[in-house]
């Protein structure tokens, strides 16, 4: 249930990012205006596509297979806990990739972005607790 709720949580930062992003949300509430840096710097972009986006879509993914590793008749399968381990721990990698583009190139810290890596690293944290309870099949 932590990891569907903060699955959730880290959804909705992503979604108000993107929002922005395309122009829905005339400002951020950061605090610093940093926030606004990083979303427009051309960091904000990975492969073509925006890094809100990206959030979107795997903040969304991980909250559907937490919520089927939830479910009853998948109490025995691992197989919705391994893709959920392995796909936070590929976000724990591009997040720290993020920071550094924040620390070392674009030089602004977003408060949003330090939020969302706290949340998936909890996620990843959390899922490799919940995959050393999920049975061995033999």
């Amino acid at each position: 249930m932590g990891i569907a709720t903060l699955s959730l949580a880290g959804l909705f930062i992503a979604i108000y990012m993107y929002l922005y992003k395309i122009g829905k949300i005339g400002s951020l509430v950061c605090g610093t205006g940093a926030c606004e840096t990083v979303q427009l710097s051309p960091q904000a972009r990975f492969l073509g596509v925006e890094v809100a986006l990206i959030g979107v879509f795997g903040y969304a993914v991980m909250l559907l297979l937490a919520l089927l590793a939830l479910q009853s008749r998948f109490a025995g399968p691992a197989w919705p806990s391994r893709l959920l381990a392995i796909l936070s721990g590929v976000a724990v990698l591009f997040t720290a990739y993020l920071t550094y583009l924040e620390l070392f190139v674009i030089h602004a810290i977003c408060r949003w972005c330090v939020g969302s890596a706290a949340v998936i690293i909890l996620i990843f944290g959390l899922s490799l607790r919940d995959l050393r309870r999920v049975p061995v099949a033999s």
